[in-house]
């Protein structure tokens, strides 16, 4: 195969119920955003929760016609290594007619291990930052908050998760990062820069887009936090620095989102003032960004937010902590902060606030920035990197002591 010019022929292993929710709703966009792009694409999902593109072949593991097996009564675990285990036994029969694996984490060993040796090249997903360094900055905030941190939260510390995690980074021939934050965390744990590529993911600008015009000067600031109302996500940044702005006096801040309990009630003096509007979780995400300035995410954790994107394309101005700002370009199509820098929140609120025309500016930085971060901008930039990918594994194959530019790596989008 020429990988310049011919089509990549891609098995793309997906342990979860592809289409559902949040990293399932990823991956089918990107299952479908590459084969827009123009890879063959061999799917092979736990379960098909929505179709995907037509030309996509799809093979669930986990399912056949309408019986699935349960993740609840088998448990997380031991269905990810089902999984696992047969798309490795699948692979072995699919020897010279596929030209990279793109694999995602916990779900991955043995696949790894057979495409090592068949030779092929893998590839694999990091949605988040590395799970070390993920287990130990949540947990320090909830320390820091006196709170808890629930057992059966995904950033929960488990010793089986983490030894598997960090056993398929050593496996895998590349790992995907969506961010420059998400690559900087796997360098800081000694994973070397030479296997880190850069990619991105993006958002559906059929279902979020700007409203025909901004909203008229004179009324109050209107302000959106959209996603898990988790401390992870730094909301309670959010809610001290708005009620610290003079936008608190005028405007709404609305949070769309469900919290977890104790979090809420940490959380209830703040969310009990009159500007605040707790809105639960809503369906009509995109409608809420069209009608809001601003969309404020103060994450301390994040991997590519695409809640950033989806306001990008929506001409809902972002600010985000710098944990989360890949996307989110200070003073051009939004505002970036530091993580856990009220003050600084506070007084970037109050500048939009207080200057119109600044707001104004930016959210016209957005819809001139927001082609550059559609799925289907995303299909083409991952395509690019799979055939990156490919060509250094040739090298490294060929040149046992081939040193690829690892800066370039992380430069790669």
């Amino acid at each position: 195969m020429s990988v310049a010019s011919d089509r990549l022929r891609v098995l793309y292993s997906f342990p979860h119920k592809l289409g559902a929710d949040r990293i399932c709703y990823t991956a089918w966009q990107q299952v479908n955003c590459l084969a827009k792009a123009g890879a063959d694409v061999l799917a092979f999902p736990g379960v098909l929760h929505r179709p995907v593109a037509a030309s996509v072949e799809v093979h669930p593991t986990l399912a056949w016609k309408k019986l699935r097996v349960s993740y609840k009564l088998l448990g997380k675990m031991r269905a990810l290594a089902l999984h696992d285990r047969i798309v490795a036994r699948r692979i072995e029969k699919l020897a010279g007619q596929v030209d990279i694996i793109h694999a995602w984490p916990v779900a991955a060993l043995e696949t790894l291990k057979t495409a090592a040796r068949l030779g092929i090249p893998t590839v694999l997903e990091r949605p988040n930052a590395h799970t070390r360094f993920a287990f130990e900055t949540v947990k320090r905030e909830f320390d820091r908050l006196g709170m808890n941190l629930p057992a059966g939260d995904e950033y929960y510390y488990r010793k089986d998760v983490l030894e598997k995690e960090e056993a398929e980074y050593e496996l895998a021939d590349f790992i995907l990062c969506p961010s420059d934050f998400v690559a900087r965390t796997f360098v800081d744990q000694g994973v070397a820069r030479s296997k880190l590529l850069r990619h991105a993911f993006g958002f559906d600008e059929n279902v979020f887009y700007p409203r025909g015009e901004p909203q008229k000067a004179g009324g109050g600031l209107r302000m959106l936090f959209v996603g898990v109302c988790a401390v992870r996500k730094g909301l309670h940044f959010a809610l001290d620095a708005w009620l610290k702005s003079p936008a608190s006096e005028t405007g709404t801040f609305l949070i769309a989102g469900e919290f977890l309990t104790a979090y809420a009630t940490k959380l209830s003096p703040m969310l009990s003032h009159p500007s605040v509007k707790v809105l639960g979780h809503r369906n009509d995400v995109p409608e809420l960004m069209r009608n809001s300035d601003l969309l404020v995410l103060p994450s301390v954790e994040e991997g590519f937010p695409l809640v950033i994107a989806e306001a990008i394309g929506s001409g809902c101005v972002p600010l985000a902590s710098d944990a989360c700002a890949e996307i989110c370009r200070h003073m051009e199509n939004g505002l970036v902060h530091r993580v856990g820098d009220v003050a600084m929140l506070a007084q970037q609120i109050a500048m939009l606030h207080e200057d119109r025309t600044l707001l104004g500016r930016l959210r016209a930085g957005c819809l001139r920035t927001a082609r550059e971060f559609t799925w289907t901008a995303a299909g083409v930039r991952l395509l690019q990197v799979y055939r990156e990918a490919i060509s250094l594994y040739r090298e490294r194959e060929a040149r046992p002591d081939f040193l690829p530019d690892s800066a370039a790596r992380i430069a790669t989008r």
